[in-house]
């Protein structure tokens, strides 16, 4: 048995313009100027908190929560939005199906969206099934703390060395290095394919059959 375990924006769906958006309006409301994208999209992955405290370049704990509190409101009333959508990237969605159908894998998501932001994108994806654990930002520390993979293992019974986690940023790779599993990245995320490597990626996938590719040689492998 193996424990494949995805992040979910910038791996799963492609959630960019959605997070830049209510970003600018979080600062906004905090009569701060809106940052710019490519800051916004270096600190996708870390738990919100985490990620607004970066991008605002600030430790003031009242601005944190503050911003907190309107980046949630903002992605609320979007979500609301006739034709709301987190599009999955291409071939991803299949890949998710393709391995959930296989006897000997277990899936997992493993992100630094709230849990009821995930809930809501399983559900209204009909994936939901797919997954035997769900870790998120309420339930352990920001990546690239080891926590929320740690609780996916424990919660599965799977070992590190049978726990493989697919990301798009450093922050995943660091996390599964420090957990003890496998760091597998992506490449039509939001870092780079050199950042990835020098995070610790065995490997790089430039498309979901390369993915799949790369899982069926990792089995194959195990298997020697």
């Amino acid at each position: 048995m193996r424990l494949i375990v995805f992040d979910c924006d910038g791996t799963l769906v492609d959630s960019q313009h959605l997070i830049v958006e209510a970003m600018g309006a979080a600062f906004g409301a905090n009569g701060l100027p809106a940052p710019a994208r490519s800051q916004v999209l270096r600190h996708i992955g870390l738990s919100l908190s985490e990620a607004l405290a970066a991008i605002g370049e600030t430790g003031d704990e009242a601005l944190i929560l503050s911003l907190v509190a309107a980046y949630k409101t903002a992605f609320t009333g979007m979500r609301q939005r006739p034709g709301f959508v987190e599009p999955f990237f291409p071939g991803v969605r299949e890949t998710v199906e393709a391995l959930a159908g296989d006897e000997r894998v277990l899936l997992g998501v493993a992100t630094g969206k709230s849990r009821r932001g995930l809930d809501l994108l399983l559900q209204r994806e009909g994936l939901a099934y797919a997954f035997a654990t769900l870790q998120t930002a309420d339930d352990a520390p920001s990546k690239p703390h080891p926590g929320m993979l740690q609780r996916a293992m424990s919660e599965t019974g799977m070992r590190p060395a049978d726990t493989i986690m697919i990301g798009d940023t450093s922050y995943d790779m660091l996390m599964a290095r420090n957990a003890g599993a496998v760091p597998i990245g992506v490449a039509w995320g939001y870092h780079t394919a050199q950042e990835l490597t020098e995070a610790g990626a065995l490997a790089v996938a430039e498309d979901s059959e390369q993915l799949m590719a790369l899982l069926a040689m990792l089995e194959a492998r195990a298997a020697e």
